[in-house]
């Protein structure tokens, strides 16, 4: 049976600058030429296929922390969103404490994507949108409002204030969101993501995991952050590289000595190349 690898991108898998070494690269594939390969990733199906460039996937790739699964030959396996009405509902209720999402959401069967972001913005989302000048999915709102099919809201802040927010949208929405708050070091800042209340990469894994139909216990998966957790609790094994949060690491079945900057997942794959 056939060994399957899925990786975390930021602080992860991706250096810090966002690239991926020759040495990622080859490694990588040399090994999917026996082994199942992918990513599980906060990231937009576009963005992910721009960092993989050159990489061979040859599995579902879990994209936007859960909320779509895409298959190797660009089909939609599963979208978990949130709708129009609700996610009005929950930009109404930000507006009031002078916050404003960014919105992702899906144009269309094809997999373009809307990154809606708002006119009244702060310093944080305006240092974010530095990074995506060019990108043809960008689009300002000065009113900002939902789409049809959304998959995640992101507030981007200081800690302190987006808990308050998150504690109110719990008692407005309850068990009907998932809320992710966790800090961002690329910006020292924290996130406070937004989702439907399936959408995670653990639903994504087990997702994927009935697509290939191959036991967990051949699975390794590696990551960073919180919202890896769920896939380190249900693959035979887990590994967090060495910036991985502390909480990661408490749970991992190995702990790498190497960083997302030093090469660590090529490094552990590495081994298994024979």
């Amino acid at each position: 049976m056939g060994k399957v690898f899925i990786t975390d991108l930021d602080h992860t898998f991706l250096r810090s600058d966002l690239s991926v070494s020759e040495f990622t690269k080859d490694t990588w594939n040399s090994l999917s030429l026996k082994s199942t390969l992918s990513v599980a990733t906060a990231r937009t199906f576009k963005k992910t296929e721009q960092f993989l460039d050159g990489l061979n996937i040859n599995a579902p790739m879990i994209l936007l922390d859960g909320s779509l699964i895409v298959s190797e030959d660009k089909k939609i396996i599963d979208m978990k969103i949130i709708e129009k009405d609700m996610a009005d509902a929950i930009i109404e209720l930000g507006s009031k404490h002078n916050l404003f999402p960014f919105v992702l959401a899906l144009k269309d069967k094809n997999l373009n994507e809307a990154f809606l972001y708002p006119k009244e913005r702060n310093d944080y989302q305006h240092r974010l949108l530095d990074r995506y000048i060019g990108d043809d999915n960008l689009e300002e709102k000065s009113n900002i409002r939902a789409m049809k099919d959304n998959f995640k809201l992101v507030y981007m802040g200081d800690e302190d204030e987006l808990l308050i927010l998150k504690n109110e949208l719990y008692k407005t929405f309850g068990n009907s969101l998932k809320y992710i708050l966790a800090p961002e070091a690329y910006m020292d800042c924290y996130f406070l993501t937004l989702l439907h209340a399936d959408a995670d990469k653990a639903h994504g894994l087990k997702k994927v995991n009935e697509y290939l139909n191959i036991d967990f216990k051949h699975y390794t998966v590696f990551g960073d952050n919180l919202n890896d957790i769920g896939m380190f609790e249900l693959a035979g094994t887990s590994v967090a590289v060495a910036n991985a949060h502390k909480d990661v690491k408490k749970i991992a079945t190995y702990i790498s000595k190497h960083s997302n900057d030093e090469d660590a997942v090529a490094k552990y794959l590495r081994g298994f190349i024979s």
